[in-house]
């Protein structure tokens, strides 16, 4: 039986994060990909130049139409932008009663571009992290989430159980921003805490990271595996993508990392 797995996101017009690289995930690792799409980015490897929200009935109807015919086995959530389109995507997740929910908590572009409006924190908090199988801030995330400042592990540990505490049914919290020569991401179920290390890849083509490992775990929840091994191959597939997009330059700033590997023969 074909896998499915549903992203609600933003499109990015420069094909390096949001749906564009959500759905090419979902078939590198094997899954069949619908999306949702919430905003419409002008952006490319320099940064975001435009926004334009959807409404909030284009996104519920959306929604509506794959989940009614075709269903899903996992889903991601990724730039939401305003509150309006977070409550009505929590309010159709739990409609449809979908459990293997992966809530990337997109606040900020990899440029630095906003891509939550302030007052749509709180309807995350409220609504949408009660429905979160797994949510996977960054360190920036977190701290806006858990309400205090990250400086170290015992820190990191704390932020971890407040989010779980929000309802979040599994925390991982990324360790890409942290200090130190390995990115060392912070798991925590509820009872217990998990690291997943791998050496940091030096390159400034990282765009689309977030996107690509929430994805990744969410492809791979589609086939049962537990959360910490979905969690551990996603994690396995981004550094991989990180090191191949390491060697090829797209564009002129941070290049994406979900690049086509190259076929075994050329065409």
């Amino acid at each position: 039986m074909i896998k499915k797995a549903l992203t609600i996101a933003g499109s990015d017009s420069g094909g390096g994060a949001g749906i564009q690289t959500d759905l090419k995930t979902f078939e590198n690792i094997g899954v069949f990909g619908m999306s949702a799409i919430t905003a419409i980015t002008a952006q490319n490897t320099l940064g975001v130049t435009a926004v334009h929200y959807l409404p909030t009935q284009m996104v519920a109807a959306q929604l509506d139409a794959v989940l009614s015919d075709i269903g899903t086995d996992a889903v991601k959530t990724g730039m939401l932008g305003n509150a309006e389109i977070a409550a009505v995507v929590a309010e159709k997740l739990r409609e449809y009663r979908l459990e293997k929910v992966v809530v990337d908590p997109v606040m900020v572009a990899t440029s630095g571009d906003l891509l939550l409006e302030e007052r749509a924190v709180d309807v995350v908090k409220e609504k949408l992290l009660p429905l979160a199988f797994i949510v996977t801030p960054n360190k920036y995330e977190a701290e806006i989430l858990a309400g205090m400042k990250i400086a170290g592990p015992a820190d990191a540990r704390e932020a971890a159980r407040r989010l779980h505490g929000m309802g979040a049914k599994g925390v991982l919290l990324k360790g890409g921003h942290f200090q130190g020569n390995s990115a060392v991401d912070l798991y925590y179920d509820g009872q217990a805490f998990h690291e997943l290390a791998k050496p940091k890849v030096e390159t400034r083509n990282q765009h689309g990271t977030g996107c690509t490992l929430a994805a990744a775990i969410a492809a791979y929840l589609c086939f049962d595996l537990p959360p910490l091994t979905a969690i551990a191959k996603a994690k396995d597939y981004v550094w991989q993508r990180l090191q191949y997009a390491s060697r090829h330059q797209v564009g002129a700033g941070s290049g994406p990392i979900c690049l086509p590997f190259p076929p075994k023969e050329t065409p």
